[in-house]
């Protein structure tokens, strides 16, 4: 298998953000949702990305924000790409000129099928679990095995993974990119080393296979 690319997100703390780096993830994930128990500030954010060593990605999530919101904090923190985690159409999500991912909360295969066609220049459409009235960190997974044989584009599997049922959501799904966050927390927005590690140790021994 090649590399798995993986992604943990929703930091708040300075050296939570070096630990992962550390572990070896490829991107870090800031989420700039207020209602979200995981919302940084523009201040935290440039705390975090301080941390970074060079050639760890950086993530701003934004749900249904305002593009003066977005184009402030893509002003003052060093943004490598969007992540839009709510109802925004493709012609907003193209608005910025920068790379973008594009979550997708699954109910239904179709719901798959339909992004990919309408996001069809996003960097990687992010499959999430529907729940009613939430964006994203609800620890919450879907049917993994709804996944169309023939998905075109990139795309990144997310909701409800863990250290525990990566291996198998990697197995089912196939995907070549993961994102977690709850998953690897000891509180929301508090990741832990431990759970960071063994979440990286398995996917490191997926790739063997």
């Amino acid at each position: 298998m090649s590399k798995i690319r993986t992604k943990i997100c929703g930091f708040t703390r300075p050296e939570d953000a070096a630990e992962a780096a550390r572990l070896g993830v490829d991107a870090v994930g800031l989420v700039f949702y207020e209602k979200s128990r995981r919302f940084v500030t523009i201040e935290a954010a440039q705390a975090v990305v301080r941390a970074l060593p060079p050639f760890v990605s950086v993530a701003a999530l934004f749900v249904n924000e305002t593009e003066a919101r977005i184009r402030e904090v893509l002003r003052q923190v060093p943004v490598d790409i969007i992540q839009f985690h709510g109802d925004e159409p493709p012609e907003f999500c193209r608005r910025f000129e920068r790379p973008y991912l594009k979550a997708v909360r699954v109910r239904h295969a179709q719901d798959i099928a339909a992004a990919a066609a309408e996001f069809a220049d996003a960097r990687a459409l992010l499959l999430d679990a529907y729940v009613e009235g939430e964006y994203g960190g609800t620890g919450q997974r879907f049917d993994w095995q709804m996944l169309p044989e023939n998905l075109s584009g990139h795309w990144i599997l997310s909701g409800g993974l863990t250290p525990e049922n990566v291996a198998e959501a990697l197995r089912i799904a196939g995907a070549d990119a993961v994102d977690i966050s709850s998953g690897v927390e000891s509180a929301p927005g508090v990741k832990c080393p431990q759970k960071m590690a063994a979440f990286m140790a398995v996917v490191r021994e997926a790739q063997k296979q």
